[in-house]
C-alpha cells in the first residue's frame, strides 16, 4: 500500500502541482485551435459563434472530427510525463504503480473483461432489447479509417485522463492532505465536473453527472484498492475505445463511423444508472476476489504517513 506513499521519494509540493496542471490546461486549450481552424475553414464559423457544442462536435466529418478532438490528449500526454519527470524528478513507473513495475496483464484483463462485456450487453440491446433504437451504419472505408484513428489515439485519450486524475492528482492530493479519502472524493468530482461540456449534458440533463462521477470513483477505487492504476488504465481505453468504433449517437461527444447509430431520442434512463449502481460494484467484488483485496476501510480512508528525515536516511542506508 504505498501507491501514494511513494511520492515522497520525489519533489511532492504543492505548487509544483499547480503549475504542472496549469501548463497541461493552456497547452490543452492551444490543441484545440486546429479544431476550431478546420471548422472555419469549412466556412461554419457560425456553428462556433452558436456556441452549441453538440453542433461543434458534427460540424467536420467524422475521422476529421474524432482526429482533431483527440489530438490535444496525444499531445499533452507527453507533456505530463516531461512535468512529471523534470518538475518533481519523479519515475513513470511510480506515477503508474506501487508495484516494481508495471503490471500489463492487469492492463489487458481489465482491458478484455470491460470490452467484452461492453459488446456483449451492447450486441443484446441493438438485437434483441431495443432494436428499433440502432440502424446499421457500417461503411468499409470510413470504418477502417476510424479503426485506425481509435485504436491509435483512444488510448492516449483515456491514458491522459488516468494519468492526471487517478495519478497526478491522485498522489498530489495524498500528498497535500495526507489522507486516503481526499484525493479519492476531489479525483472524482473535478473528473466528473470537466464532463460537463459533453453534449451529453445538454441532451440528456445534470442526471448524468451521476455516470460521469461515479465512474471516476469507481475508477479512484481500484487504483487504491490495487496500490496502482493498471486496472482502470484498461478499463478507461476498453470503454471509450468500444464507443467509438460500436455505436454513437448525433448528440454524444464521440461522433463516428461506428458499426452502429443510435437514433432514439436522448433521454434520461436506467442505462446511466445501472452501472454506477449495479455494474461497477459487482466489478468491485469480482477485482476484489480476484486480486485478494483486503482492508478496504484503511486503503480508501486511512492516513497517509509522511515520512521524516530519519525514516528517509533509514530507508537509503538500507537500500
Amino acid at each position: 500500500m504505498k501507491y501514494i506513499e511513494q511520492v515522497f521519494n520525489y519533489k511532492y509540493d504543492f505548487w509544483r502541482y499547480i503549475v504542472g496542471s496549469f501548463v497541461l490546461i493552456i497547452m490543452s486549450q492551444l490543441m484545440q485551435i486546429p479544431f476550431a481552424l478546420a471548422i472555419v475553414f469549412e466556412g461554419k464559423t457560425e456553428v462556433l459563434a452558436s456556441g452549441d457544442y453538440t453542433k461543434i462536435m458534427g460540424a467536420l466529418e467524422p475521422n476529421l472530427n474524432l482526429f482533431l478532438l483527440l489530438l490535444p490528449f496525444a499531445v499533452c500526454l507527453p507533456i505530463l510525463f516531461f512535468i512529471v519527470q523534470k518538475v518533481h524528478n519523479q519515475s513513470l513507473r511510480s506515477l503508474t504503480t506501487g508495484r516494481r513495475k508495471v503490471d500489463w496483464k492487469r492492463i489487458l484483463f481489465s482491458f478484455f473483461l470491460w470490452g467484452g462485456f461492453t459488446i456483449l450487453i451492447t450486441l443484446i440491446d441493438i438485437n434483441f432489447v431495443s432494436q428499433e433504437d440502432y440502424v446499421f451504419n457500417f461503411k468499409p472505408i470510413p470504418f477502417l479509417i476510424l479503426f485506425l484513428i481509435a485504436v491509435l489515439m483512444v488510448p492516449l485519450q483515456t491514458s491522459l485522463e488516468e494519468y492526471v486524475f487517478r495519478g497526478y492528482l491522485m498522489q498530489g492530493f495524498g500528498a497535500l492532505f495526507l489522507n486516503k479519502w481526499a484525493p479519492l472524493l476531489l479525483t472524482s468530482l473535478i473528473f466528473g465536473g470537466l464532463h460537463l461540456f459533453n453534449p451529453e449534458v445538454s441532451k440528456l440533463g445534470y442526471g448524468i453527472m451521476v455516470y460521469y462521477i461515479g465512474t471516476g470513483l469507481f475508477l479512484g477505487i481500484i487504483t487504491l484498492m490495487d496500490d496502482g492504476m493498471e486496472l482502470s488504465l484498461g478499463f478507461h481505453a476498453a470503454n471509450n475505445l468500444i464507443t467509438a468504433l460500436l455505436v454513437t449517437a448525433n448528440w454524444t461527444a464521440f461522433q463516428t463511423h461506428s458499426i452502429y447509430k443510435d437514433v432514439s431520442s436522448p433521454e434520461l434512463g436506467w442505462d446511466v444508472f445501472v452501472p454506477v449502481l449495479i455494474i461497477f460494484p459487482l466489478l468491485l467484488l469480482l477485482f476484489a476476489k480476484i486480486y485478494k483485496w483486503n482492508n478496504w476501510k484503511e486503503r480508501l480512508t486511512g492516513t497517509i504517513e509522511k515520512p521524516t528525515p530519519v525514516d528517509k536516511m533509514e530507508e537509503t542506508i538500507s537500500m
